[in-house]
């Protein structure tokens, strides 16, 4: 597709989000950088015409139905907005929690969705991508609500790109991996599992290759720049990374089986 008509990017407050918008401007998108405190944007604007893009911070709040807004001539719509919660066994995550993740990380992209098909589709096509996580890809202990609100994401996505082929609207996935953020700063901690008999040295072992991962992180503006690929690029595939670690994930993920890959996460747990 060409980089023309309106790009709305949500959670672009901060890290990927924000250089997605970024990017995005600069590739010849108007942008609608969407956040819960414009202020925090305050300077974004500006950033964008510095390097020759349009970009506009709205307020958007993705828990929020009357705070989203469809730009006109939308072209790009971004599901990047997202929450994390404490690291615990699924037997001790209050189910306040799961309904909080899903509430922001899953049915806030659907209503998101919901709203941009019909711009979408009165702009004569355009992109729907959604970011969710490489997590979706292995077994990580302590991850379960985090995990599951984001390949609820991506099974919608399925979905949607079956749905909306016909009316010239493309699905893609972004699958990242360790990109260096406020979120996955704060991910660098022992779990909350480690306070729960039983689960001590997983959470340990854990840490561990958390604190691992640490060299390989990549930089929000490098990846910003493969997902802006993807969204001009009408051969992508549904589901892409947009770093290394998570590219090599994927790509462990497309050539080996379920079986296969459990066998390894189990192996690394023991």
């Amino acid at each position: 597709m060409k980089a023309e008509g309106a790009a709305l990017v949500t959670g672009a407050s901060r890290g990927l989000g924000r250089a997605i918008a970024l990017e995005l401007a600069r590739r010849g998108f108007a942008v609608h950088a969407g956040m819960r405190d414009p202020a925090a944007g305050a300077e974004l604007a500006q950033q964008a015409r510095a390097a020759g893009g349009r970009l506009e911070v709205v307020r958007l709040d993705v828990t929020e139905p009357a705070s989203l807004r469809m730009p006109e001539d939308l072209r790009v719509v971004v599901n990047n907005a997202g929450v994390d919660d404490a690291h615990l066994p699924v037997e001790h995550t209050p189910l306040e929690s799961w309904r909080r993740m899903f509430e922001t990380n899953f049915f806030a992209v659907v209503e998101v969705v919901r709203r941009a098909v019909p711009a979408l589709r009165a702009a004569g096509g355009g992109v729907v991508c959604n970011v969710t996580s490489c997590a979706c890809l292995a077994a990580v202990p302590f991850y379960a609500s985090y995990r599951a609100s984001k390949a609820a994401v991506g099974a919608l996505g399925e979905s949607l790109r079956a749905e909306l082929a016909p009316l010239g609207i493309r699905v893609l996935e972004v699958m990242p991996g360790p990109i260096d953020t406020d979120m996955l700063d704060a991910s660098d901690r022992l779990p909350e599992a480690a306070a729960h008999p039983g689960y001590e040295a997983l959470a340990e072992k854990l840490h561990a290759g958390r604190r691992a991962v640490a060299p390989m992180t990549t930089a929000p503006a490098e990846a910003s720049r493969a997902i802006a690929d993807a969204i001009l690029d009408d051969a992508s595939p549904l589901r892409i990374a947009c770093d290394p670690l998570g590219a090599a994930q994927l790509e462990a993920w497309r050539t080996h089986s379920d079986e296969a890959l459990m066998r390894a996460m189990l192996l690394l747990e023991t």
